[in-house]
């Protein structure tokens, strides 16, 4: 309770009253209080940042669902001792800096790169592809520095289930994919949930990724954020931007939480 209060509640209290009061002439907080800092959040450019990081954040978490839920089913599926190396593989990327491995990912996509290189050798294109600084690359980078945030709870969530519940379904004539769409999906659907909460909110708060990877061209919430505390000095309307996007991680825990519930109240009623 002490961690909990010093390092995430007495923070988020101070972002919650910067949000209401003044910048300083010269950068820092007046004791001022407004409202100005919400209506400036609504202006269209702002709302346009906003827009374009939760594409590129919805993206960006669809792939990772679409590529991570059948790499933990995999993984599950391994002997024991397969299993261990493949979850270490998994988490392997963590042992190295993120920004190292984002400048790897320019290395690998610029126009004279081992992708646009093996592309033109094979005879695809005729010319290198444009690659990096646009969308694109910020998806590709982004997927794979989170990738591993959504194997490891679907992993967690897949062992969790119960191997008779599958052997029942088979038994009452079920085939292997509807004991998967009935059984296995929806057990692991809120370890699922909470995988695609890791991806989406971090995605939305990058800066890193859209600054080297983007070129500077795909400004996110994120850069938007920094700019606003490290550039601008406006803290006031930098603690607006953070607390929009703590206020989708709330809403998405919430859902989260609404789909867990009603598939606990399904099994239970079963």
């Amino acid at each position: 309770l002490l961690y909990v209060t010093a390092f995430m509640t007495l923070p988020l209290l101070i972002i919650v009253a910067y949000a209401f009061l003044t910048r300083g002439r010269y950068g820092g907080v007046r004791l001022e209080p407004t409202l100005g800092n919400f209506a400036k959040a609504l202006d269209p450019t702002y709302l346009s940042i906003l827009g374009n990081s939760l594409l590129i954040a919805t993206v960006t978490t669809v792939l990772a669902l679409l590529l991570g839920y059948p790499a933990a089913y995999a993984i599950a599926r391994l002997p024991n001792r397969w299993r261990t190396v493949a979850l270490v593989l998994v988490v392997l990327p963590f042992w190295s800096n993120f920004l190292i491995r984002t400048y790897a990912w320019i290395v690998l996509l610029n126009s004279e790169g081992p992708i646009n290189s093996l592309l033109v050798r094979l005879g695809v294109v005729g010319a290198p592809l444009d690659l990096l600084y646009n969308r694109g690359a910020v998806v590709v980078g982004l997927l794979y520095a989170y990738l591993p945030l959504v194997i490891l709870p679907v992993y967690a969530a897949i062992e969790r289930v119960d191997p008779q519940l599958q052997e029942a379904a088979r038994n009452l004539g079920a085939g292997k994919a509807r004991a998967f769409r009935d059984v296995t999906l929806p057990l692991t659907l809120p370890g699922a949930m909470i995988g695609a909460i890791f991806v989406f909110v971090p995605s939305m708060g990058n800066f890193i990724v859209p600054e080297l990877l983007g070129g500077g061209k795909t400004v996110m919430v994120g850069n938007l954020i920094r700019d606003q505390f490290l550039v601008a000095r406006n803290w006031p309307f930098g603690a607006v931007l953070a607390l929009s996007v703590i206020a989708f991680l709330v809403v998405l825990f919430a859902i989260q939480a609404a789909v867990a519930r009603r598939i606990n109240a399904g099994g239970s009623h079963a």
